[in-house]
């Protein structure tokens, strides 16, 4: 199973565009989002991806009420991390800032995903998988990226834009 993950898109529709046309390229059967989605008008332009989204809210989700209908509008499943996933036999869990990561988490997950500090982590730690595609909201073409996690071969690839 190929999941799709974004982080800390913060409202930059541009490269969220993008995004939605790599993933949708990708044929990622899922994406997730690990937080600062900042707007509704982020969640209408990912309604364009083929595969589900579903993800965690973020520190500058502000706007929470709006995004909870917008999110329930298109049919994404939105939580307060931690969001703990059975994906391709696999335990996910998703929280948005890194520092949320506990120990036990790592010991009971085969991936842990999350963003909140717009840099690129991919380590294991406990037998788990820690992985941050990084930045994908800056001005700067070929900075940006997201990521293609394969939970069959426990592979990541950051794809930049």
């Amino acid at each position: 199973m190929r999941i799709g993950v974004v982080s800390d898109t913060h409202n930059q529709l541009t490269n969220v565009v993008e995004i939605v046309a790599l993933f949708n390229a990708a044929g990622v059967e899922r994406v997730i989002h690990t937080g600062d989605i900042t707007q509704v008008k982020t969640l209408d332009v990912l309604a364009g991806l083929d595969a589900p989204l579903l993800g965690v809210y973020g520190n500058n989700d502000l706007e929470r009420t709006q995004l909870e209908q917008a999110a329930g509008d298109h049919g994404f499943g939105f939580v307060d991390p931690p969001l703990r996933l059975k994906l391709g036999g696999h335990t996910v869990t998703v929280v948005h800032d890194p520092r949320d990561i506990a120990r036990g988490m790592l010991r009971a997950s085969d991936f842990v995903l999350h963003g909140h500090n717009h840099l690129h982590v991919l380590e294991r730690s406990d037998d788990c998988w820690v992985f941050n595609p990084g930045e994908c909201a800056g001005m700067i073409k070929g900075l940006n990226a997201v990521g293609v996690l394969d939970l069959e071969t426990a592979t990541a690839e950051r794809i930049r834009f």
